[in-house]
């Protein structure tokens, strides 16, 4: 990795996304993405709902957020109906991590400016089918483009004028498998025919700062297995995948540009209040934000830093802590990771900064 000067921003940075390219293509889709998104569950109680409802919660962050696109991982279900947890059945409810979102929360979320979810996670069938019922109607009537379960495995759309594939996996049940490698191929490849960008999102890996490192190697949590990231997110770009994005970890990880695409292997915890443990590496992560080309080659980005405050508000961090850790994560986890990391955040692939006069 290598690190650029502060004459060099001088003469190449745009205040949104890093340096303007001035080469043939045309940036031609630009996405935000962050990670886990849990914003007050009212299970087991309401003393886990932030306060006034929570409509001011995004407010410190969401003029960061704005894109074509903006991604993020829906940790939970969005349930007003009192329902039980299917998980927590005969436990002490106060030990249960389920997740029940009031369905006002989708307006919430829609109005700091997300557009696209990911449900496949281990935490979308926290309240059955009921639950995930009621998620997918408040979803739907709040705008939302989403996927990854086995009922809903994709979602296609329009963005800027071109056409757009997502869809995600985890290696929970009843979503798209990240672990069925030929079924997980044929997808992605089958979208991609059909649409000018895919992107795909995965939720895997272990859990916790044991585990912001990117081993190469098959993870296991409480002996889940919870897949190998780099295969996954290898095999999704020779698949057709254009943007790869990764989340479950609760910390960020490292990040690389493969075949011209980019792949973010996790985006950490960006607002998940009152039910999560925000110490160290798990209170801060990034706001990715990429431009791509028509062909959904990565052309430029940049990381904001955010942290969460309190029970889980989240703020823009002026330490730059996630920045920073993902830079280290970077270069110790994927020395050949074909990006370079600026450390104010610009991003750039390796070759394309070269070749700038």
């Amino acid at each position: 990795m290598r690190v650029f000067s502060v004459l060099f921003l001088i003469l190449f940075s745009s205040i949104t996304f890093g340096y303007s390219y001035q080469g043939g293509d045309t940036p031609a889709i630009t996405i935000s993405a962050v990670g886990d998104i849990m914003i007050g569950t009212w299970y087991p109680n309401r003393s886990y709902l932030p306060p006034d409802s929570g409509k001011d919660i995004f407010n410190g962050v969401k003029d960061y957020l704005e894109a074509d696109i903006v991604f993020g991982n829906l940790e939970g279900t969005l349930c007003d109906k009192r329902i039980e947890s299917k998980k927590c059945r005969g436990r002490e409810k106060s030990a249960c991590y389920v997740f029940k979102m009031p369905e006002s929360f989708g307006k919430i979320i829609s109005d700091a400016g997300f557009s696209l979810l990911s449900i496949a996670n281990n935490h979308i069938w926290d309240f059955g089918e009921e639950g995930m019922r009621t998620t997918v109607k408040t979803l739907e009537a709040n705008g939302f483009n989403y996927a990854g379960t086995e009922d809903i495995p994709f979602c296609e759309f329009e963005a800027n004028g071109l056409k757009i594939g997502f869809i995600a996996f985890s290696p929970n049940r009843r979503t798209n498998n990240m672990n069925d490698y030929p079924c997980a191929a044929k997808m992605i490849s089958a979208l991609k025919q059909e649409n000018d960008i895919v992107i795909v999102s995965f939720h895997g890996g272990g859990e916790g700062s044991k585990y912001r490192h990117v081993t190469g190697k098959k993870e296991y949590y409480f002996s889940e297995y919870r897949g190998n990231v780099n295969e996954f997110a290898h095999l999704a770009v020779d698949a057709g995948a254009d943007l790869v994005l990764g989340h479950g970890p609760h910390v960020s990880r490292a990040v690389e540009v493969y075949k011209g695409r980019l792949i973010a292997y996790s985006l950490g915890n960006f607002c998940t209040y009152g039910r999560f443990n925000l110490q160290g590496s798990n209170g801060v992560a990034p706001i990715l934000k990429a431009k791509l080309n028509a062909r959904g080659e990565f052309i430029e980005g940049n990381i904001i830093s955010i942290k969460q405050i309190g029970r889980g508000i989240p703020v823009a961090d002026d330490g730059n802590t996630a920045l920073k850790e993902i830079i280290k994560l970077t270069d110790e986890d994927i020395p050949e990771n074909g990006i370079i990391i600026d450390e104010t955040g610009v991003l750039m692939p390796a070759g394309r900064a070269t070749n700038v006069q």
